[in-house]
């Protein structure tokens, strides 16, 4: 039987792998993570794992081989608040936790397949999995480009000294369900699925950065999506390397409001404009704090992905939202 190591297995895309993983009848899972916020318990409520294991402890037990043979890790285990200003926290908790556990995987013959970002590339308005585009932001980003870097100078910079798979994705924008306890760090769909709930109606940032209220583009991946690609890359031990894991399509934010709109308000509307004009739609001024750390663009570039042969398709949002907006409904 195949084991295999969730770290961050009660968080959003841990847990959903989890999911993705049982959907294969796979159940010999690791799972890690902190409970401290104990809500998060309830994303591991409907899902099978042979064992679960405090972050606090893993580590170090897997590196002496508490665990047998291990196949995988998917490592998803991080601090992912973008907005979080301790860079020692972040360097200790993204980078220094991710180099131990590249070592112990090397050491043990395990497969490495990781969470990186799209925040790796910040200020860049081209997002190509090489160094001339990794411009990020905040510390959160760069915490995941150090490790990016790290992998670069381990394995060469095409990953070809990896003996076992090792693989980094850069996650643009996922929403979907199981999210529910990241608080300010959820995705836009999850917040205006819960304002139109309350208030009936959505709210977007208004005009900022050269463009226009709800105009500021993003690479929306449904996390059912990313799912599909981390288990494309289970089934090809082959493919080593760090790829980007977006839609490859940009879209404004105004799209995601509609798409919530159009799930929960009977009839629907066409446009942003009309949304407005009855009260569905509210722009709001750009927050201060974000100035200067926000991408208003972003749009994965797919050929990496593509060239290693993984031809998954991709969710638009009017789908994703759609079926995520039926799932918190339900």
């Amino acid at each position: 039987m195949t084991r295999v190591v969730v770290t961050g297995a009660a968080g959003f895309i841990g847990s959903n792998i989890v999911k993705g993983l049982n959907a294969r009848g796979i159940d010999d899972i690791v799972a890690v993570d902190d409970l401290t916020q104990g809500d998060k318990f309830r994303n591991l409520v409907d899902l099978k794992i042979a064992d679960y294991v405090d972050a606090g402890a893993f580590y170090r037990l897997f590196a002496e081989g508490g665990f047998g043979k291990v196949d995988t890790v998917f490592h998803e285990g991080a601090c992912s608040d973008t907005m979080e200003q301790d860079g020692k926290y972040m360097m200790d908790n993204n980078y220094a936790v991710s180099c131990s556990l590249f070592e112990s995987c090397r050491k043990r013959g395990t497969r490495l397949l990781y969470a990186s970002s799209a925040a790796v590339y910040g200020g860049s308005d081209t997002f190509r999995e090489t160094p001339q585009f990794e411009r990020p932001l905040n510390v959160y980003g760069y915490s995941k480009l150090l490790f990016d870097q790290r992998m670069r100078i381990e394995l060469g910079q095409d990953f070809k000294r990896a003996r076992r798979q090792v693989a980094g994705f850069r996650y643009f924008n996922v929403y979907g369900p199981r999210e529910q306890h990241k608080g300010r760090m959820a995705s836009v769909a999850f917040h205006q699925f819960n304002q139109f709930r309350e208030q009936g109606k959505v709210k977007l940032f208004g005009e900022y950065g050269g463009y226009g209220p709800g105009q500021q583009t993003r690479d929306f991946v449904f996390v059912d999506d990313v799912v599909a690609v981390n288990l494309w890359f289970f089934d090809h031990p082959d493919q080593s390397g760090i790829f980007n894991l977006g839609t490859g399509r940009a879209q404004p934010f105004n799209d995601v409001a509609l798409g919530v709109i159009n799930a929960l308000h009977p009839g629907g509307v066409q446009d942003a404009a009309t949304a407005v004009d009855l009260g569905l739609l509210e722009y709001i001024p750009f927050p201060d704090a974000l100035r200067g750390k926000y991408q208003c663009y972003t749009q994965a570039d797919l050929t990496a992905l593509r060239a290693a042969g993984c031809d998954h398709a991709f969710a638009d949002v009017a789908t994703g939202v759609a079926k995520y907006m039926q799932a918190l409904a339900s």
